[in-house]
């Protein structure tokens, strides 16, 4: 292994994101999308977040409960997706590193 390769693999130690830390979010704050907006995936917490928004105010009509439903079907999906999107993360900085396409 060189010099090289032993600072791509520290700076990953460094920066990938924390599986405790996105969990955490998950499970307190996951149907505002927090863990989604933690581990980058800023369209999809946003629009979850917006989701969960739009249910609430239209939950008052019976309308809003189907918006809620499909963000708690997503919120339970995303406990199993959630060590992908890091190893994809952690996989696309590594690229990025080995490349010299650094952000």
């Amino acid at each position: 292994m060189t010099d090289r390769d032993l600072w791509i693999e520290q700076r990953i130690a460094n920066d990938r994101k924390s599986a405790a830390a996105a969990y955490l979010l998950w499970f307190f704050l996951g149907f505002f999308g927090a863990h989604r907006l933690y581990l980058g995936r800023w369209v999809s917490g946003l629009f979850m977040l917006a989701l969960f928004g739009l249910g609430t105010v239209l939950a008052p009509v019976l309308v809003g409960y189907l918006p809620l439903g499909l963000v708690g079907l997503w919120w339970l999906l995303d406990a199993f997706l959630i060590p992908s999107m890091i190893a994809s993360d952690t996989a696309e900085m590594r690229w990025r590193l080995r490349t010299g396409r650094e952000a």
